[in-house]
């Protein structure tokens, strides 16, 4: 199995926040933007595994609010992987169409398993961070690992 470069398998999505898409306050709803984050990383996850996969868990933090109107961006990276796991970081920005500003709306981190014909977990091929940012995100992930594993072991 080859290793593949995160430039690989990135995964950009663009879309526009529409009146259906909001809540009272006139922002996209939190789920609704979860929903389009899980599915720019199931592409990556894809696209780097050639496998079928499944969400595993995530942890969002969201940072400025996405209105009506408004433009998100969406970005998704294979930041780090394990034997049958991989982490996908999910970057958000938010563009004010009218203006052309553009802040930071969400980071989000996933975990995804590549499965196998039986649906069970597969191995995925490693991934090989290039940059200086894409080195520093590598081990971010590798902590995230082994602080889940420990989390996991401790609610047993």
């Amino acid at each position: 199995m080859e290793a593949k470069t995160v430039s690989q398998s990135r995964s950009i999505s663009t879309d526009i926040i529409l009146p259906g898409q909001t809540n009272y306050h006139g922002t996209v709803f939190g789920g609704t933007l979860l929903q389009s984050v899980d599915k720019v990383a199931t592409i990556a996850a894809m696209r780097h595994s050639q496998r079928p996969v499944v969400t595993a868990s995530s942890e969002a933090q969201f940072i400025s609010p996405v209105g009506l109107g408004e433009a998100i961006e969406l970005t998704a990276s294979v930041i780090w992987t394990h034997r049958s796991s991989m982490e996908i970081q999910v970057t958000g920005i938010v563009e004010d169409l009218l203006t052309g500003l553009k802040k930071q709306a969400v980071i989000v981190f996933l975990t995804f398993v590549g499965l196998d014909d039986n649906h069970k977990p597969a191995q995925v091929p490693e991934v090989i961070p290039e940059t200086d940012e894409e080195k520093r995100l590598f081990k971010l992930g590798e902590s995230r690992y082994h602080e889940r594993k420990l989390k996991r072991a401790a609610m047993q």
